[in-house]
This record gives structure tokens, C-alpha cells and sequence, in this order.
């Protein structure tokens, strides 16, 4: 976890994602929800089937968390991406391949 600057309020996101051991099954994945007629239902039946992390048993879901939590790359993805769209790629960190759905993004109240 890294330290947010406590000098300007952080980002925050509410996030799901699925955490898989290897390419192969990360891409298979990614295709069966990009070829979903639902995809976030899609989504969460996926990452409840084949998740590696604990949040599988939640469909996935890593509820909220604030810019600094997570690793960098996790969080880079997070926040290029727009919410509620269908994922059009997976990522690499040193836990897995994850597979993200970004459900919301607060930015901070400007002071």
C-alpha cells in the first residue's frame, strides 16, 4: 500500500474484479464477458466461479477504496478507466492477472 499525499484529498473508486493465476484463463475470461449478452452479470458470475481472491465470494467486489490503497498498476487501470464499461483488457501485477469493472469514480470536493 502506498501513502497518499494527506496534503489533497484522495480519489475514490468502487471496484470488482477478477483475480486469475495466469494469461490463458485471464483471456478467456475477458472474451466470454465481452461477448455477454450482460455483462456485468457475466462479470460476477466469473469472478465468483474463478476469482483467486478472497472478494470472489462477493461476485468480486472490493466495495470502495481510496487512490493509495492498492497497487500502482491496479490503480493506474482504475482510473483510465470510465465506469460502468465493459473491460477491454486485463493487467498484470504481482498478485495475478486481474480482470477490472469500475462501477463509480469520486473525485474530490474542490476546496
Amino acid at each position: 500500500m502506498r501513502r497518499h499525499d494527506r496534503r489533497r484529498k484522495p480519489r475514490l473508486a468502487h471496484v470488482r474484479h477478477i483475480l486469475l493465476a495466469n494469461k490463458p484463463d485471464a483471456k478467456e475470461c475477458l472474451d466470454a464477458i465481452q461477448g455477454a449478452k450482460k455483462p456485468l452479470k457475466e462479470f460476477k458470475k466469473l469472478a465468483k466461479k474463478y476469482s483467486t481472491c478472497s472478494s470472489g465470494s462477493k461476485k468480486g467486489d472490493l466495495g470502495e477504496f481510496i487512490e493509495g490503497q492498492m497497487v500502482q498498476d491496479f490503480e493506474e487501470e482504475v482510473w483510465s478507466m470510465q465506469p460502468e464499461t465493459i473491460p477491454q483488457r486485463f493487467i498484470k501485477t504481482q498478485f495475478g492477472f486481474h480482470i477490472i469493472w469500475v462501477h463509480s469514480i469520486t473525485l474530490p470536493d474542490k476546496d
